[in-house]
């Protein structure tokens, strides 16, 4: 059974930073591309970064030079951290593959304050 369990939001003011984690279990994670995606308040859910297996990273563009993502294999933890934070990264964030394969976990509430 796949589970996919995101952690670490919270409420931030503008110019801070958080460090959001995912556990995932059930699937070979080691060999799976895996993403962070993002659902604002009245919007779809997006994309915002994604790592290989290999460690290649992407990024959407409103992210670049604020968010990193990275993986710890041995953990089956994929890692968001998030530096200079805008009211406009406000949303639920979870984790999921590349292809968005599994069920969606609760996901992790980024709030963003002005």
């Amino acid at each position: 059974q796949v589970q996919l369990v995101e952690s670490g939001g919270g409420l931030v003011q503008a110019g801070g930073s958080l460090r959001l984690s995912c556990t995932a279990s059930g699937f070979t994670f080691t060999f799976t591309t895996m993403g962070w995606y993002r659902q604002g308040p009245g919007k779809q859910r997006e994309l915002v970064a994604s790592i290989t297996r290999d460690y290649t990273t992407y990024y959407v563009d409103s992210v670049k030079g604020r968010f990193t993502i990275s993986r710890d294999n041995a953990k089956n933890t994929v890692h968001l951290q998030m530096d200079s934070l805008k009211p406009e990264d406000t949303g639920l964030y979870y984790c999921n593959t590349r292809t968005a394969s599994y069920a969606w976990g609760q996901g992790t509430q980024v709030t963003v304050s002005s």
